[in-house]
């Protein structure tokens, strides 16, 4: 009796650890959480300027204008992180390449 509970308070410690333990950190996530901090911030600052701009009188084509100008920012942020993206892919392609053309030499 005493065998199996030591066993199983053994084997819940080690669980725990093994799941505990902090994952390595990659290029990849660390990208992620990047783009992920750059996009909350983007959001952040076009909600404050839309509360700027929404208690002034403002004519409609400058309303017009700057959601439009508000747009193109968040169109070339997205499309500055989905190159960031496909650059790491394409340098870890090369890399794996590398690596197999190693071994296999």
């Amino acid at each position: 009796m005493r065998k199996s509970l030591m066993l199983m308070v053994v084997a819940g410690l080690w669980a725990g650890l093994a799941t505990a333990a902090p994952k390595r950190s990659t290029e990849k996530s660390l990208l992620k959480q990047r783009q992920k901090q750059e996009m909350k911030n983007f959001k952040l600052k076009i909600k404050y300027e839309k509360q700027m701009y929404k208690n002034q009188r403002l004519p409609k084509a400058v309303r017009i204008q700057m959601e439009h100008k508000m747009k193109r920012e968040e169109r070339r942020l997205r499309n500055r992180q989905k190159d960031e993206r496909q650059k790491l892919k394409d340098r870890q392609r090369i890399l794996r390449e590398g690596y197999k053309q190693l071994g296999a030499g």
